[in-house]
C-alpha cells in the first residue's frame, strides 16, 4: 500500500508503516496540496492539524483507510467517510499515561503556586510567605470521566495519598472501586471535591458540563484557600 503522512508522527511509527508499506512523508503541505496528491495514495495518517472533511476524502479516490495517530477523531468527517467505505483507525491509548501525569503537574502547580512564585522571584522579589501554598494528601479529587485517561490519574491519585471521587454513567461502583474511586453523582462530586478534573469526550451532551453554576458549588478546602490567596494577591 502507498500510506501518506501529512503531520508529524514519531519515527518509531513510521519506520513500523515502512517495513510493509511504501510512506511519503509529506509534512506542511496545503489544503490545496494535499487535495491534489491524495488520489495516489491508499492510506492517509494525520493527527490533529489536518481536517479531513467530506471534500478531502472525496479526493482520495484510491484511500481505504485513514489513521488519525491520537485519541479522537473529531477532525475525520466520520459519515463521508463511511459512504466512501473507508475506515477510520485511532490510537486511543496513545497519550493516556502523558495527559495523566500532565495533569497532576498542572494540579501541584495549582496547589503549590508555582508560576506565580517563579514570576515572583524573577520580579527579584523574595515573599516566602505568599506562596507556600497547600499539600494535596488528604484533599479530596473528583474525576469527571472514567475512561483510560480517568483512571490513570485516579491510581496515581491514590498513590499521593488523595481521595478520589468519580462520576461517569458508564462505569459501576464495582469498577470504580477497581481504581480506588469512589463512583458520585455530579453533584455529590462537586460538593465534595477540593479540585474537579475532566476528561470526556466533547459531545451535546458534555458541552458546558463546568460553567459558573458548578464552579459555585466546589466547596472543598483547596478551592477556598485559593481564592483567599487570590483576594490576598490582588490586594
Amino acid at each position: 500500500m502507498r500510506v501518506l503522512v501529512a503531520e508529524s508522527v514519531a519515527r518509531e511509527g513510521i519506520d513500523l508503516l515502512a517495513a510493509h508499506h511504501e510512506v511519503d512523508e509529506r509534512i506542511g503541505c496545503t489544503r490545496e496540496e494535499l487535495g491534489a496528491i491524495l488520489p495516489d495514495y491508499d492510506a492517509l495518517i494525520v493527527r490533529s492539524q489536518v481536517q479531513v472533511d467530506a471534500e478531502l476524502i472525496s479526493a482520495g479516490a484510491r484511500l481505504i483507510v485513514i489513521g488519525r495517530a491520537g485519541v479522537g477523531v473529531d477532525n475525520v468527517d466520520l459519515d463521508a467517510a463511511t459512504r466512501a467505505g473507508i475506515t477510520v483507525v485511532n490510537a486511543p491509548t496513545g497519550n493516556t499515561i502523558a495527559a495523566a501525569e500532565h495533569t497532576l503537574a498542572l494540579l501541584y502547580g495549582v496547589a503549590r503556586r508555582t508560576a506565580a512564585a517563579d514570576a515572583s522571584l524573577r520580579r527579584g522579589e523574595w515573599k516566602r510567605g505568599e506562596f507556600t501554598g497547600l499539600e494535596l494528601r488528604g484533599r479530596t479529587l473528583g474525576i469527571v470521566g472514567l475512561g483510560k485517561i480517568g483512571q490513570a490519574i485516579a491510581v496515581r491519585a491514590r498513590a499521593m495519598e488523595m481521595v478520589v471521587l468519580g462520576s461517569d454513567p458508564y462505569l459501576t461502583e464495582e469498577q470504580a472501586a477497581n481504581h480506588g474511586v469512589e463512583l458520585v453523582d455530579m453533584a455529590t462530586l462537586l460538593e465534595r471535591s477540593d479540585v474537579v478534573t475532566v476528561h470526556v469526550p466533547l459531545t451535546r451532551a458534555t458541552r458546558g458540563i463546568i460553567g459558573k453554576k458548578e464552579i459555585a458549588r466546589l466547596s472543598g478546602e483547596l478551592t477556598h484557600a485559593k481564592r483567599r490567596l487570590n483576594v490576598r494577591a490582588k490586594k
